[in-house]
């Protein structure tokens, strides 16, 4: 079992390499009818897109997706949905001299360990391009959550990137697409491209965190117990490349707070029950309140780095690896649309399940 499939009723199966001739998904279990087109898919690629400007990696790649199957006259059919993304820049040369070596916080080794064998280029299917298809495929629930559940917004931006962090007091929503960094502060954006480029310039690079949003959700999506909404989001943000933990609203900062201060006291607003806090994140019990969803995942420093680092060759001898290529100095940058591709595939995904298990809206009303 290779285990490149996550969802339940909405199914994304990613596939392909970092220097194969492409890569790609297979969208399963769509519901028919939803308008899309490969230019709407596209908006979302583009923000991922590499080579956009000096904060990222300089391999230049169009990710122009085709839609091989499942839309016919500009809608979804009900059947897989193939989706595909040439890869047109790749420079395997830049690995030869790594075929026997293993860089150190990559998966080369455990890839090795597992399989008896990887692919060097790039990094082969542990290579955070793979995540391009998933942005693809979070393009295609993003067409049938607008159909589905009108309204629905997702946002993601960053939080922090090494010292940086942004100031809570200044966020602005509307600021996030108007900077490289999607920090919802345009004023921070200049020191956190200054301090990004030192860090480049020293051969270096540094993690972040990233905070995903999802807006317009009604209550009751999730189950008890092992189907709980957080658990898939918790699943699908550790599944991106370089993701060493996820928050879901408060996350570990609850640790440091009271039961009076974390509590989300209730009230009954005109449209329904309002609450005063959102420490949990939108979610109760594993089911959705309403509220806005949130969801934060830190990402490790970019291990490929010009600054020399010790490791070991497969014979076992030591060595010193200086990782060439092209490379994003912050992961944190290009992961954010892939949070948002992965918060819209789980979302739609447990819309799905909601829907077939108690129809359309939460069961119990209030007032």
């Amino acid at each position: 079992m290779s285990l490149n499939t996550f969802g339940h009723l909405f199914r994304v199966t990613t596939w392909g390499e970092s220097h194969g001739p492409a890569l790609g998904a297979t969208v399963d279990g769509c519901p028919p009818g939803i308008e899309i087109d490969e230019a709407f898919l596209q908006q979302w690629l583009d923000k991922r897109r590499p080579g956009q400007n000096k904060n990222t990696t300089q391999r230049q790649e169009p990710d122009a997706v085709r839609v091989l199957s499942g839309v016919f006259e500009g809608r979804t059919t009900g059947t897989p949905i193939q989706l595909m993304i040439e890869n047109t820049d790749q420079r395997s040369r830049d690995y030869g001299e790594i075929s026997q070596t293993f860089r150190p916080g990559h998966a080369d080794i455990t890839y090795h360990q597992k399989y008896g064998l990887r692919d060097y280029r790039g990094g082969g299917r542990s290579s955070a391009r793979e995540t391009a298809a998933r942005v693809a495929a979070g393009g295609v629930a993003r067409a049938a959550l607008n159909a589905l559940i009108p309204g629905i917004e997702i946002k993601g931006y960053m939080t922090r990137m090494g010292e940086l962090a942004i100031d809570r007091e200044r966020f602005d929503w509307d600021a996030i697409d108007g900077n490289d960094f999607w920090v919802p502060d345009t004023a921070a954006a200049p020191e956190w491209e200054a301090y990004l480029q030192r860090l480049r310039k020293n051969k270096n690079s540094v993690g972040a965190e990233v905070e995903v949003v999802a807006r317009g959700l009604p209550a009751g999506l999730g189950a008890p117990v092992y189907g709980k909404l957080d658990t898939d989001l918790a699943a699908a943000m550790m599944s991106i490349n370089a993701v060493k933990g996820v928050e879901i609203g408060e996350g570990m900062a609850a640790a440091r707070l009271t039961g009076t201060e974390n509590a989300d006291e209730i009230f009954m607003g005109e449209d329904g029950p309002e609450y005063s806090s959102n420490h949990a994140g939108g979610i109760l019990g594993g089911i959705s309140t309403g509220q806005d969803v949130v969801v934060r995942f830190a990402v490790k420093p970019t291990s490929s780095i010009l600054t020399p680092r010790r490791s070991i060759r497969l014979d076992g001898s030591p060595t010193e690896v200086v990782t060439k290529g092209r490379h994003d100095p912050c992961v944190g940058i290009r992961a954010v649309p892939v949070g948002e591709a992965m918060m819209a595939c789980v979302v739609l995904d447990h819309f799905l399940l909601h829907r077939g298990q108690v129809g359309e809206g939460p069961r119990g009303t209030i007032g």
